[in-house]
């Protein structure tokens, strides 16, 4: 798949280092005088070449309207570079000139723009300079146009599908709800002004919110919230009458269901958008004052296919409402238990605020003790490290699973198991590889799993290897979670016939943790807080009462 990479323009050092391009230029390396036309011409071309708005301007008749359309232009062509090559200029007696130019724009992927000019200079008494019209940049250009590239992306959009085929997410045009600080002459009386203005549809979206945000990023524009098209209908004014504050229209991928909330949907998100980049195009455009954008070059190629997840749309609602059972942080996640598919996955409020995800390494305490326990005693029978071991249950591995890993600056992908010397750490998507390990030995597929959400996209699995199960290992692990569900800590639980279940905390502060083989199903919960290790068989409760 092809990707466009942007680059940023090369400013000459007119900008860098001596401010403004159109007021200034060429930090001294021309006076702006040339002794013939074809100098003259050819300086110019240097400069561009240079991508020196400032110094191309200052060999114009009108450096000022010249550095300003030039510096418009050259920022958006953004390109890596551009050639101009003067063509046959002819010098007159009666102190005129003509001249020709090729400009050639380049980018990468061997993308490549060329436009052929004409212009016209004249003798003053600061020597030669080019009669300055915007159609020596490119014929017609009007006064105050300019050119520019821009990536376009074909239609349709792909949309994000569950595991039946119906839309889990697709591309929907929203409202980005901007505040400035630098453009309110009182930041505090538009914040609050704000937040009154979104409570209708956003009142979790509170003063104190929008304030914390303008704390982490001191002196810049924040994004409050995000709506969508009907719900700019709900506002009880117009948010743009708010001092500093301005409306974007953009697009974004968004859930069809607005019941539904997952932290899945910033995996997909980047795997979709990873599609788009592959199939995008590019366009050369003149744009001006009054005029519709005229294409001038590019190209486009077709659409990008959907993605077929393997999310369940049902589940996913069931495990949302069991989220929220508990006012703590709570994260549950669904799997497939015989193939390791992804259903899907859901937290509540708190857990938003904490950041949980399936990335994270959190401490499993006495959670995993009849596990830890068996591997042990399987590395001494068979003379092989317990990494091995653990390898095969799929603690012990890193996974990168395409449209569920989020990959970012910290956090390449998925975390792997950590044994620490206070404890073992592991992610929520180990916990669920080693429930669906155990979940198909007791079906008798004695293999281990990775898992997957995108149909037909392979997990990447590092730092160890998946394997053959031993029935010897895994059935008294299996015996040892119905015990923990018939007699242990989650005796308690109703409507979950045939559960096997472990369940732990890690001190009185947590986390918590369950995770529960039952209905075809591995469900992994985890929780923070007091009593976490209860508030983790809560949300269970609630998922067996309401699948």
């Amino acid at each position: 798949m092809k990707i466009w990479v942007r680059r940023a323009p090369k400013m000459a050092c007119a900008v860098a280092t001596c401010g403004l391009v159109v007021a200034i230029s060429a930090c001294g390396a021309t006076s702006g005088e040339s002794k013939d036309a074809a100098g003259a011409v050819r300086e110019f071309a240097a400069a561009m070449e240079r991508q020196d708005a400032g110094g191309a301007a200052k060999f114009t008749t009108a450096p000022g309207q010249a550095g300003e359309a030039l510096t418009e232009t050259l920022q958006s062509m953004d390109a890596e570079h551009v050639d101009m090559e003067v063509q046959n200029p002819v010098q007159y007696s009666d102190g005129t000139a003509s001249f020709g130019l090729t400009t050639t724009w380049r980018w990468d992927e061997d993308r490549t723009f060329e436009t052929t000019s004409s212009g016209t200079a004249r003798h003053l008494s600061t020597g030669w300079k080019i009669t300055w019209d915007p159609s020596i940049i490119h014929p017609g250009l009007p006064y105050g146009g300019q050119l520019r590239e821009i990536r376009t992306d074909a239609s349709p959009a792909p949309t994000v599908n569950s595991r039946s085929g119906k839309t889990f997410m697709y591309l929907q045009p929203v409202n980005e709800i901007i505040l400035d600080p630098n453009e309110t002459k009182d930041v505090r009386r538009s914040v609050r002004a704000l937040a009154r203005t979104i409570e209708p549809i956003a009142p979790l979206i509170t003063t104190q919110v929008i304030s914390d945000k303008l704390a982490e990023a001191p002196g810049e524009a924040i994004t409050a919230v995000t709506l969508r098209d009907p719900d700019m209908e709900v506002l009880r004014s117009d948010p743009e009458a708010v001092p500093g504050v301005v409306v974007r229209k953009a697009g974004m991928l968004v859930t069809k269901d607005r019941r539904l909330s997952s932290p899945l949907e910033s995996g997909l998100t980047n795997y979709w958008q990873a599609i788009r980049n592959a199939t995008a195009g590019w366009q050369v455009q003149m744009v001006g004052p009054g005029i519709k954008p005229r294409k001038l070059a590019g190209e486009q190629g077709p659409p990008g296919p959907d993605v077929q997840t393997t999310v369940d749309q049902s589940v996913q609602l069931t495990l949302g409402d069991a989220a929220v059972e508990v006012g703590q942080p709570a994260t549950i996640m669904a799997l497939d238990a015989s193939t390791g598919a992804i259903l899907a996955m859901a937290r509540n409020s708190y857990a938003v605020d904490r950041g949980t995800n399936v990335d994270t390494v959190y401490p499993v305490g006495t959670t995993l003790n009849p596990v830890l326990t068996e591997v042990d005693r399987t590395a001494n029978a068979n003379q092989e490290s317990s990494d091995a071991v653990m390898d095969r249950l799929g603690l012990g591995v890193q996974f990168t699973v395409p449209g569920a890993s989020a990959p970012s600056q910290d956090q390449p992908g998925v975390a792997t198991v950590d044994f620490r010397p206070d404890g073992i750490g592991m992610s929520m998507m180990n916990m669920g590889a080693l429930g669906v390990a155990l979940a198909r030995s007791s079906m008798g597929q004695m293999t281990s799993v990775a898992p997957y959400i995108v149909k037909g996209v392979s997990t990447t699995v590092a730092g160890g290897q998946l394997g053959e199960l031993d029935a010897a290992t895994t059935a008294p692990i299996l015996r040892a979670m119905t015990t923990v569900a018939k007699t242990g800590d989650a005796s308690d639980l109703t409507g979950a016939p045939g559960l096997k279940a472990l369940v732990g905390t890690n001190g009185p502060q947590g986390p918590g943790w369950f995770l529960g083989l039952q209905g075809g199903k591995v469900i992994v919960i985890y929780t923070e807080g007091d009593r976490s290790g209860t508030a983790a068989l809560q949300v269970a409760q609630k998922y067996f009462r309401i699948k």
